[in-house]
């Protein structure tokens, strides 16, 4: 009995760990990488969703539409379901693994979307992602509900404001080691 609560805790620690380490890797290589490129996919999140939030101070316009619409809201939506299907088969052989990658899935949904439709709350309680999007280097801070793989990886960069000569603020980094 007991190695059943063990497996099913091994099987949940497991499900957050790759489930923040495939955030990290979907948005680092495919979102960024390919997605600079206008011809892929994913440009939808570099040329889309990147530019309403620096033009929006973080806000997002497109978490106002429905998820059904073909932007990059809908894509995004899209892009979780078929990384979900993907992992069905763990369902018969692991299945809280599997339970906590769909929870991993939903959390990402939906804390992404409440942070770019309320930037204060965002930039409050993930900083680390705020930073991603509002800071000059936007190819760091690439994890959406921890910086955990950020911090593992080398790629959490924190900032400070200060205020620039003209007057208005600006995002400083003050600290870009691993693990600090």
């Amino acid at each position: 009995m007991i190695w059943i609560v063990g497996f099913t805790l091994l099987q949940i620690a497991a499900g957050l760990l790759y489930g923040n380490m495939a955030e990290w890797v979907v948005h680092k290589y495919l979102l960024h990488e390919l997605g600079r490129k206008k011809t892929s996919w994913f440009s939808f999140h570099w040329h889309q969703h990147h530019r309403n939030s620096r033009q929006n101070h973080f806000f997002d316009k497109d978490y106002e539409e429905s998820f059904w619409k073909w932007n990059a809201r809908g894509k995004e939506t899209l892009g979780l379901t078929i990384l979900l299907l993907c992992h069905v088969p763990l369902l018969f052989f692991v299945p809280w693994f599997f339970g906590t990658l769909v929870y991993c899935a939903a959390n990402y949904y939906y804390t992404h979307k409440w942070a770019h439709e309320n930037p204060i709350w965002a930039k409050e309680k993930l900083r680390w992602h705020w930073e991603h999007h509002m800071a000059s280097n936007q190819d760091a801070n690439y994890g959406v509900t921890q910086p955990w793989c950020d911090y593992i990886m080398g790629t959490r960069v924190h900032y400070r404001e200060e205020l620039a000569v003209s007057g208005k603020p600006r995002l400083v980094a003050v600290k870009t080691s691993m693990l600090g």
